[in-house]
């Protein structure tokens, strides 16, 4: 294995002092143009990086933020993306960072920032955690937390307004047997979600049937059972709201397994227009929360916060849209 290259391998590369080297790495004064053009040189022909921990110990700074997710899925992939962009310009990178197959579980959080926090990041990005008082010494902002904003910095996206925004897209379709294939039980975007699949059917007039609302959990697996037993039903749903995207591509799945063909014989709705979304068979119609959106504004708020800059607001809420794809159609005729 190739050795790490020191500070002292660069020094005698350049011919110089590893205290000249320090002064440059660190952008202090004292070193000639000509020298510090040669020192730079070298270090980047060397591969030198200068280690974090050494770093904040100097400064008591990293110019590192850390994303903690419990697991790399189609919805931190895209807040991951969202927040490289609101880097781009700033002096900070990006430390993603997740506990695998360890990760999970009530409090995952404050595991994670007890090993990264004061020596290799300077402030974190939560995302979806369980938990808001993770009692940081640094600057925490979380992502669309389990039990919704609380003191924590938050940003999310309108989770009602959007399932109403679902619901009502099947309503003008003319479909009244509308199932919701659920999130989890303890995450407040599901209840909001399945709040505003009932507040859109109330308004309409449609009695909600408690048959139609099963449990996907957010995951394509654990929703592949109950979209099978939604379309075994006897007078089966004509629409499907599926509270988000991986949910909804089960149910797609199922229907074309069990030859309920999309959109004319059932609609199929999701939430958050992952990229995945686009590319099924027929595309999925899908409420977009902007992720990526909340992936950059997290990062904003943030480095506000790493800086001591004034906010106006520590709560971001941003708002949904419908996309309207392949997947919805006219209630069939009975």
């Amino acid at each position: 294995m190739a050795q790490r290259v020191t500070i002292t391998d660069v020094a005698r590369a350049a011919d110089v002092s590893v205290a000249t080297v320090s002064k440059v790495i660190n952008g202090r004064y004292g070193v000639s143009p000509t020298t510090f053009g040669r020192v730079k040189e070298v270090i980047e022909t060397l591969g030198y990086e200068s280690s974090l921990v050494a770093r904040s110990l100097r400064s008591r700074r990293t110019n590192v933020i850390g994303i903690l997710v419990a697991e790399f899925e189609p919805f931190s992939t895209e807040i991951l993306k969202g927040a490289s962009t609101g880097l781009a310009g700033t002096d900070y990178e990006l430390l993603a960072y997740t506990g695998g197959q360890h990760s999970g579980g009530v409090g995952w959080e404050r595991r994670y920032l007890s090993r990264l926090s004061g020596t290799l990041i300077d402030g974190a990005v939560l995302v979806t955690p369980t938990v808001v008082d993770a009692d940081a010494e640094i600057p925490v902002v979380a992502i669309d937390p389990h039990a919704g904003p609380a003191d924590l910095p938050t940003v999310d996206s309108d989770n009602l307004a959007g399932a109403r925004l679902a619901t009502e897209h099947l309503l003008a379709l003319g479909h009244r047997r509308i199932a919701f294939l659920s999130g989890r039980s303890d995450l407040e975007s599901s209840r909001l979600r399945e709040e505003g699949y009932r507040q859109a059917l109330a308004a309409a007039g449609v009695p909600v049937d408690p048959a139609l609302i099963l449990a996907g959990e957010y995951r394509k697996e654990n929703a592949l059972e109950p979209a099978h037993r939604l379309l075994s039903l006897p007078d089966r749903p004509t629409a499907i709201f599926a509270a988000n995207d991986l949910s909804a591509i089960a149910a797609l799945e199922v229907a074309q397994e069990m030859g309920v063909h999309v959109p004319t014989e059932l609609s199929v709705v999701g939430f958050d227009d992952v990229p995945e979304s686009a590319s099924t068979a027929p595309p999925l119609t899908t409420v977009r929360q902007p992720i990526q959106q909340m992936g950059a504004a997290a990062i904003g708020l943030l480095i506000s916060l790493i800086n001591a800059t004034p906010v106006d607001e520590t709560h971001v809420r941003l708002p949904t849209s419908l996309v309207e794809r392949g997947s919805t159609g006219p209630r069939p005729p009975r």
